[in-house]
């Protein structure tokens, strides 16, 4: 019953994990970059493993409950997207931010802490998803495999996210070129705006 229940949290976290988003892209480039790879990863195992159990705890019963709450952490989740969105086109078009042999300017490891905090408690799919969505699904398992269900959820992020920012090197050889990374960031200035907006019509 107990590795059932794991298995249960491994699918149903992996599937919400693995979908594209701000948090997502924003790991895969510090990976293709090679800058802060762990602090960045921790950052997210970090944060979903303490919405996780809170989720499993009950505290998306709570969240549900506080439509106030939703709504400032939409707006924010708006503003900061944008910005990042925007950011993102910036490095685009700029002809002189970007050099082939590094792909993206240096950051420092505290800025790179920021923006994947920002990109992980500023996105209110994010709690509906971790927090509530999960925290449902655990309430209709037993107690004594609540735990293990939330344990598995928590594996999948922890695979997840160190297979994503570790293997983005693997792509390195396509990201040669200054090319290759004005792409990517024009496309991922696209899903940054494409967020803020599908949060701001929510």
């Amino acid at each position: 019953m107990f590795f059932s229940a794991w298995l249960k949290g491994i699918g149903l976290g992996a599937s919400l994990i693995m979908a594209i988003g701000g948090q997502n892209a924003h790991v895969l480039r510090m990976g293709l970059s090679r800058q802060h790879i762990g602090i960045t990863v921790l950052v997210c195992i970090v944060g979903d493993v303490l919405l996780i159990a809170a989720g499993v705890a009950g505290m998306g019963a709570l969240i549900e409950q506080s439509p106030a709450l939703m709504t400032v952490a939409r707006w924010a989740g708006v503003a900061f997207l944008t910005w990042y969105g925007l950011r993102a086109w910036r490095a685009a078009f700029s002809t002189g931010a970007l050099h082939a042999e590094k792909g993206v300017p240096t950051i420092s490891w505290q800025q790179a802490a920021l923006t994947v905090m920002a990109l992980t408690w500023l996105n209110p799919h994010v709690y509906l998803d971790t927090v509530v969505l999960l925290g449902s699904i655990a309430s209709q398992q037993t107690p004594l495999a609540q735990p293990w269900f939330a344990l598995g959820a928590m594996t999948a992020s922890l695979l997840w996210f160190l297979g994503l920012g570790y293997g983005a090197r693997l792509l390195s050889p396509v990201f040669a070129s200054a090319r290759a990374w004005r792409i990517l960031d024009g496309l991922i200035g696209c899903m940054m705006l494409g967020l803020a907006v599908s949060l701001a019509w929510v």
